[in-house]
């Protein structure tokens, strides 16, 4: 019997039963169970603003009759632009009540990204905050979808903080009136709108809509199921050991992303938890949020807890609040590990920063280290119900502990599939010699004799910016749309603020041409169409890129080349 097999790591944890027995129902299903359960517990704070489960069903049962309302059918697709916030997770369960898929996006997107999601989802409607009103006004005319939802951010404040949004922000947004084509979901939350039939939805049926960046220039669409979502959120609530005793989440990371969806929200409101929603990450009010909340989990990428190591409010908050702090998106360095654990201990806490695994393909964290153990440079086990294993490059032949090789994971978390690309599903979901069909996450790594996985690399191409994926490959193709650009090679550089930073080298037609104004004009010129954190931050230009034997631009030269030119300038020892 293989490793991945026997599960050895089951000894490591005994607060986790070996297997959970999943409700074959919809989200919402599960959330109302819960609703039902704890009807007068707390669903959510929203900056002060906190609503009881009762009340947090009630406007969901609203909202999916306000949208079935306006013409939502099963089977149609909306897409939700929104930060952290009620009217996001109002309008995701609303739309999974009757069988709408939400397709999640970031608010940030630009123009064009919004463009092709709305097109590549065919999604009928649009939900987003009036911040981006013009913007998605534009997308509307390009795409034609039926109507936009407008969401306000202070419908949702306690008085105060609503005055004083509309103060530093509020007065500057654009005005939205409804019409045909544009509704406010305030309006929508307050008309009475009749009771919509039973729909059936099924637990294996799609439900979300999830992206990954293209390693070929376009994001590919991440089809999830109810199944994936609720069998990934009753694993990581039962790994947390989230309930009443532990039930608040500090849901810092946005819920585009598969780790706050499918972490901080999903699976904290599955199991009668309380999600402290923080609609934008900054030190000083996610420190203060934490001293006035005193969260019993935290969790995002090293990049959250590096700012907050520097944080004087968090260096003063009571810290034995925290029952798990974890990990994940990026490799954690471990002064960044060791800083925190020491300001947890001063303040009275006594959690260790663990570190977990996961990616969008299967919903989001799959391992993490168990509370009880510790082992260093570790991300951990399985969680119950999934099985990983290491297969030497090329093949499914399962390597042998300590042998590097591909990362592969199976079990009731891992996607249906990519949208409309089969060659690609075929590509990555692989049957094996067991029968199961395997996962090909892309990552090298090694699992040591007790079944603990440890990462090593990314094989394919791609840069962790701020705990947020980069796929050079679709940097590189906004760049060469500029006219002066010949060549462009897109890597990943060591940086202290950001773990890596977008840099490209460029190669002009008119070599001339290359100065400051070039630079900042090629950074403008990806800004117009990417999100903001697959921007370049540094261009550099070159006479020609180095290429392998086979013509193919070799970017690990100039990743090696970057490495040796910091570590000389005594900027990075890794």
């Amino acid at each position: 019997m293989s490793l991945s097999e026997s599960k050895p790591w089951l000894k490591f944890y005994d607060y986790v039963p070996e297997s959970i027995d999943y409700p074959k129902i919809s989200m919402y299903e599960c959330v109302r169970k819960t609703a039902e359960e704890y009807p007068e517990e707390i669903a959510y704070d929203f900056m002060g603003t906190c609503r009881t489960y009762k009340n947090f069903i009630t406007d969901i049962d609203q909202f999916a009759r306000a949208l079935y309302g306006i013409g939502l059918r099963k089977g149609d697709t909306i897409t939700i632009s929104m930060p952290t916030s009620p009217q996001g997770v109002i309008a995701f369960y609303a739309a999974n009540k009757i069988g709408v898929i939400a397709s999640m996006i970031h608010p940030l997107s630009t123009q064009s990204e919004i463009e092709f999601y709305v097109t590549k989802s065919k999604s009928r409607m649009v939900l987003t905050i009036d911040i981006f009103y013009d913007k998605l006004v534009a997308v509307q005319k390009t795409t034609g979808f039926n109507k936009l939802i407008i969401a306000k951010i202070p419908d949702y404040l306690p008085p105060l903080l609503s005055v004083l949004y509309w103060l530093k922000q509020g007065r500057k947004n654009p005005k939205v009136a409804d019409t045909d084509k544009v509704i406010l979901m305030s309006t929508m939350m307050k008309t009475k709108y009749p009771d919509h039939p039973r729909i059936d939805v099924k637990t294996e049926e799609l439900a979300v809509i999830l992206y990954s960046g293209g390693t070929t220039g376009k994001p590919k669409g991440i089809m999830l199921s109810n199944y994936n979502f609720i069998a990934e959120g009753q694993m990581v609530a039962q790994w947390g050991g989230i309930d009443r005793k532990y039930p608040k989440m500090l849901a810092v990371l946005p819920i585009f992303h598969g780790f706050g969806l499918g972490v901080c929200v999903n699976a904290v409101l599955m199991a009668g938890g309380r999600c402290i929603m923080v609609p934008i990450f900054e030190p000083n009010n996610v420190a203060a949020l934490i001293k006035k909340k005193e969260p019993n989990y935290l969790i995002g990428p090293p990049t959250l807890y590096a700012a907050l190591n520097k944080n004087e409010n968090f260096r003063k908050a009571n810290l034995d609040c925290f029952k798990a702090a974890f990990s994940g998106a990026d490799t954690l360095p471990s002064k960044v590990k060791q800083e925190f654990e020491s300001i947890v201990k001063a303040r009275g806490g006594k959690v260790k920063l663990l570190e977990g695994y996961g990616l969008t393909e299967a919903v989001t964290a799959i391992m993490a280290m168990p509370l009880n153990e510790y082992r260093e440079n570790s991300i951990g086990v399985p969680f119950p119900d999934m099985r990983a294993k290491i297969v030497r490059k090329g093949t499914i032949e399962e390597a042998n502990p300590g042998e590097e090789g591909e990362i592969c994971v199976e079990g009731p978390a891992v996607m249906m599939g990519y949208l409309d690309e089969p060659e690609e599903t075929a590509k990555t979901i692989r049957k094996h010699t067991d029968g199961r069909s395997w996962l090909h996450t892309g990552d090298i790594g090694s699992m040591d004799q007790d079944g603990f996985f440890y990462f090593k690399l990314r094989e394919k191409r791609m840069i962790k910016s701020s705990g947020m994926n980069v796929y050079p490959a679709q940097v590189e193709e906004q760049i060469n749309t500029h006219p002066d650009v010949a060549e462009v090679c897109v890597i990943g550089v060591p940086d202290i603020q950001q773990v890596e930073k977008v840099k490209a080298f460029v190669v002009l037609k008119d070599p001339s041409k290359a100065c400051q104004e070039m630079e900042q004009e090629l950074i403008k010129h990806a800004q117009k169409d990417l999100i903001k954190w697959s921007c370049p931050r540094e261009v550099e230009f070159v006479k020609e890129l180095p290429k392998t034997l086979v013509g193919k631009i070799a970017y690990k030269v100039l990743e090696e080349e970057e490495i040796k030119k910091l570590k000389a300038e005594g900027k990075f020892s890794g």
